[in-house]
């Protein structure tokens, strides 16, 4: 077993290029974030900025938040472009139905736009979703507003952010290769529509849809501010392999050791170490 698995997530933290922001709880870790989105957003504003953001739509928690901060310190999204990271698509590569439980883009209406005041709001033509009929449209956004101010987002069980699936086993690919990938519709691994059927559909992984439309690690590496969410004790392992300081596209994140802005907030329950244990089951 690689020794960064059950070394004190205090040393490991000590080696890594990636910043480790614990948080006791994932409250704790959702109001972090949501206050430094603000931040940027309030920053901007004051110098007549366009705030440039490339967003998930998981971890649903910080919106819950920032909902509330927008909407109580009255602070406009008038001038914000948002651009979320992936959504599912169909077997024929077009977007799922935007009523669809699962679909990002419903999701983001719900949760978010549909929560802020009207005067505050971000306006309609500058939401924005990676197309699977216009692949570029997040480089033509990069070559209007300059890179993203920010993106932030959760990781997923392997270590991937959006739908950045590692090289599959066997695949030959480089480090450089897989920055470079760009927006593009690909097929969602197996362990990921498993954890997302856990997560999502009460453990129905067939009802994850088979493919997704991901913004690519090319255009998430130009943001001046990298945030990595991982709450759950099954981010454990990706976590340690992400602050390892190897740096292998087989763990997406673990790029970013390389990125000169980088946070991952973790969970307490992320940072336990990932070992087999013997478990006693009441009888």
């Amino acid at each position: 077993m690689e020794k960064f698995y059950t070394m004190p997530i205090e040393e490991l933290a000590k080696t890594s290029n990636i910043k480790l922001d614990v948080c006791d709880n994932e409250t704790d870790m959702y109001w972090k974030v949501a206050i430094e989105v603000l931040e940027v957003i309030e920053e901007n504003n004051k110098k007549g900025k366009t705030t440039f953001m490339i967003v998930p739509y998981g971890p649903l928690g910080p919106y819950f938040r920032l909902v509330h901060l927008v909407n109580k310190y009255r602070v406009s999204l008038k001038n914000c472009v948002f651009c979320n990271m992936d959504e599912y698509v169909t077997d024929d590569k077009k977007f799922i139905a935007k009523d669809d439980p699962l679909s990002f883009r419903g999701g983001m209406d719900r949760i978010f736009y549909s929560q802020i005041d009207e005067e505050l709001n971000v306006l309609p033509e500058n939401r924005y979703f990676p197309d699977p009929e216009n692949p570029n449209i997040v480089l033509e956004l990069i070559e209007k507003y300059g890179v993203p101010d920010m993106v932030f987002g959760g990781v997923g069980i392997n270590g991937h952010y959006a739908f950045n699936e590692p090289p599959e086993e066997g695949e030959a690919c480089t480090n450089e290769e897989f920055l470079n990938r760009q927006t593009r519709v690909l097929e969602v691994s197996r362990e990921t529509r498993t954890i997302n059927g856990f997560m999502n559909a009460g453990g129905n992984f067939l009802a994850i849809p088979k493919y997704c439309i991901t913004v690519g690690m090319k255009e998430m590496y130009m943001a001046k501010k990298v945030r990595m969410c991982m709450p759950r004790d099954w981010n454990a392992g990706a976590l340690r392999r992400i602050l390892s300081g190897v740096v292998d596209c087989h763990t997406p994140c673990s790029l970013f050791q390389n990125h000169p802005d980088a946070v991952l907030y973790a969970g307490r329950e992320a940072l336990l170490p990932p070992v087999p244990a013997i478990r006693v089951y009441n009888k």
